[in-house]
C-alpha cells in the first residue's frame, strides 16, 4: 500500500525472453539504471501470476527484488553490474517495470498460452519482450561448462528455448525487440538507444555514457574453448536453419576462419 501511488505512471512491463549466459543479466542492469525503469533480477514474475498475486502485489515485489540486487551491486556469477552514479534500485518516475529471468520466462509462456493474454488484463499496461541472444555454440559451450550439462544435452536445452521463443514472436511479433549481444557490444549506445525507444523511455547522454562504461569491449567467444564432436557441430548447424532469428550465427570467428579443423575430435558425451 505504501508503494501503490509509484505505480500509477506505469506504461510498459517488459520480461526477458532467451537462453541463459546470454547477457540478460547486463541488460537487465543497464536498463535498471534508468531514471524511469525498474527491471528486476531473477524474480520470475509470472510464478507470481500464476500463483493469483495482484498487480501492485507483483509490482512491489519487482521493485523489492530490484533494490536488494542493487545494494548488492548487480552481482551474478562473481560479475558486478553496477552503473555508477545512475538509478539502479530507485527511480525518478516509473514508466516502465520488468523481469530479467530468461531461460524460464518462455517456458511458462509456453506451457500456459493464456498468459499472453492475461498479462495486458492483469498489469493494465503495455507488455514488451527482450530477446538478447548469442552465438549459439557459446551459449551451448557455456551451459555445458557452467551448469555442468552435457554437450549434447545442452544442445538440446538451446534448441527447446528457441522453439519457446518462436512461439512467442509467432503469437506477438511486434511486442518483442531482438537483442544480438555481439552488436551491443560492438555499440552499446546506439543499441542501448534503441532499445529505450522500444519501451518507450528517453535517456541522457550521461545515462548511455555511464552504462556503456561497464561494458566489456569483445565477447567471450566460449566456444573455443572445448573441443567438439564434429557430427554435433553438423547437427547445430543444421537445426539453427529452423530458426530466422538465428540467421547470421555460425561456429566460424567473424573473419570467415574456420574452427572445426582443430576442434572435431569426439571428446564429450
Amino acid at each position: 500500500m505504501r508503494w501503490k501511488r509509484s505505480f500509477r505512471d506505469l506504461e510498459t512491463f517488459c520480461t526477458f525472453i532467451g537462453y541463459p549466459r546470454s547477457g540478460h543479466t547486463l541488460i537487465g542492469s543497464l536498463l535498471d539504471a534508468h531514471p524511469n525503469a525498474i527491471i528486476a533480477d531473477e524474480l520470475d514474475a509470472l510464478r507470481f501470476v500464476q500463483a493469483g498475486f495482484g498487480r501492485n502485489q507483483i509490482f512491489y515485489l519487482m521493485l523489492r527484488n530490484s533494490r536488494l540486487a542493487a545494494a548488492g551491486g548487480r552481482e551474478r556469477t562473481g560479475y558486478y553490474y553496477r552503473v555508477p552514479g545512475q538509478w539502479q534500485g530507485r527511480f525518478e518516475r516509473l514508466r516502465v517495470i520488468g523481469d530479467k529471468m530468461g531461460g524460464v520466462t518462455e517456458r511458462r509462456f509456453r506451457h500456459d498460452p493464456s498468459l499472453l493474454e492475461s498479462l495486458p488484463r492483469l498489469f493494465g499496461v503495455k507488455t514488451r519482450f527482450i530477446h538478447v541472444l548469442r552465438n549459439p555454440y557459446d551459449v551451448i559451450c557455456t551451459l555445458y561448462r557452467r551448469q555442468r550439462t552435457p554437450l549434447r544435452s545442452a544442445a538440446e536445452v538451446f534448441f527447446a528455448l528457441c522453439e519457446a521463443v518462436a512461439h512467442i514472436k509467432k503469437r506477438v511479433p511486434q511486442d518483442v525487440f531482438d537483442l544480438r549481444h555481439e552488436i551491443f557490444i560492438e555499440d552499446p549506445k546506439k543499441s542501448l538507444r534503441d532499445l529505450c525507444a522500444f519501451l518507450g523511455l528517453d535517456g541522457t547522454e550521461e545515462y548511455y555514457d555511464a552504462c556503456a562504461s561497464i561494458v566489456y569491449r569483445s565477447p567471450h567467444e566460449s566456444r573455443y574453448d572445448i573441443v567438439w564432436p564434429s557430427d554435433l557441430l553438423t547437427r547445430i548447424a543444421t537445426r539453427m536453419k529452423d530458426f530466422d532469428f538465428l540467421e547470421g550465427y555460425s561456429f566460424e570467428r567473424g573473419s570467415g576462419e574456420a574452427a572445426e579443423d582443430r576442434l572435431v575430435r569426439p571428446v564429450f558425451p
